[in-house]
């Protein structure tokens, strides 16, 4: 896992691959926009670039946050994945729930949100609820780990505006996604039957067919391969087949015997 250390003066710097203890950090959560209007790796890398990108925002975003916050590090998935590197972007995918769930905090930057032409004093919900209840963030296939894993999930308008949290948003998140109060709180998610899990994605897209079922390997607690090119109904027929073995191992084991 790498992350991006915020310096003296406010830029980044990719560290060296890090294993535990990783220190604390935040974690971004957000839309892609066009793949050229993101700040990838190989962005960073470049120490001379200028830093002029849609993508840009919310990284100066993020980086402000996290030091108003006291946190060092920040983790943000379209610049620290070498995603060329297909044995590490399998890796982050597969450990994608588990660094949103270690993160001290996660921020969900929604850009179709302003707070433009809202008195910072009369930032009540009725002000931008109707944007945030058709916010894209909400139907994307990853960002529904994003909500669920960490253990502080903060909301803010394309201003950098807070608008609250997983815990003061519940109600309207709950009426948008359909998940349950108790989900949403710190229920295990094995307290929740498989079909239901299922039924908070049933909605959501994803760029690559079969990142709506990968993008769901956290939410079950399993591992497959990832192999794109096999559509969704393959990739989701493996992700039931190891739903099934992690649920009935001794019934598999004497299956295989």
């Amino acid at each position: 896992m790498r992350l991006l250390r915020i310096g003296d003066d406010g830029k980044v710097s990719l560290t060296a691959d890090l294993t535990d203890p990783v220190p604390p950090y935040a974690i971004l959560s957000h839309t892609w926009g066009e793949d050229q209007d993101e700040v990838s790796f190989e962005d960073i890398k470049d120490i001379h670039r200028e830093a002029n990108k849609p993508g840009d925002e919310k990284l100066r975003f993020c980086a402000k946050q996290a030091a108003h916050d006291s946190l060092e590090y920040i983790w943000i998935d379209t610049c620290c994945i070498q995603k060329s590197n297909f044995t590490e972007l399998s890796e982050a995918i597969t450990s994608m729930f588990r660094w949103y769930k270690n993160a001290a905090k996660c921020y969900v930057y929604l850009a179709d949100v302003s707070t433009d032409n809202i008195n910072e004093m009369n930032l009540s919900p009725g002000s931008w609820e109707e944007a945030f209840q058709k916010s894209r963030w909400f139907t994307r296939g990853w960002t529904l780990q994003e909500l669920i894993a960490p253990r502080s999930v903060e909301f803010f308008c394309s201003n950098g505006r807070r608008l609250g949290d997983r815990n003061s948003l519940q109600q309207q998140i709950h009426h948008i996604t359909k998940i349950p109060v108790t989900a949403l709180t710190g229920a295990p998610l094995s307290s929740f039957k498989i079909s239901e899990r299922f039924s908070w994605a049933e909605f959501r897209e994803t760029k690559k067919p079969e990142d709506k079922v990968y993008s769901l390997l956290g939410i079950f607690g399993v591992h497959i391969p990832l192999l794109y090119g096999e559509g969704r109904d393959s990739a989701f027929q493996r992700l039931r087949d190891e739903i099934d073995r992690s649920l009935n191992p001794v019934q598999t084991c004497k299956c295989r015997s």
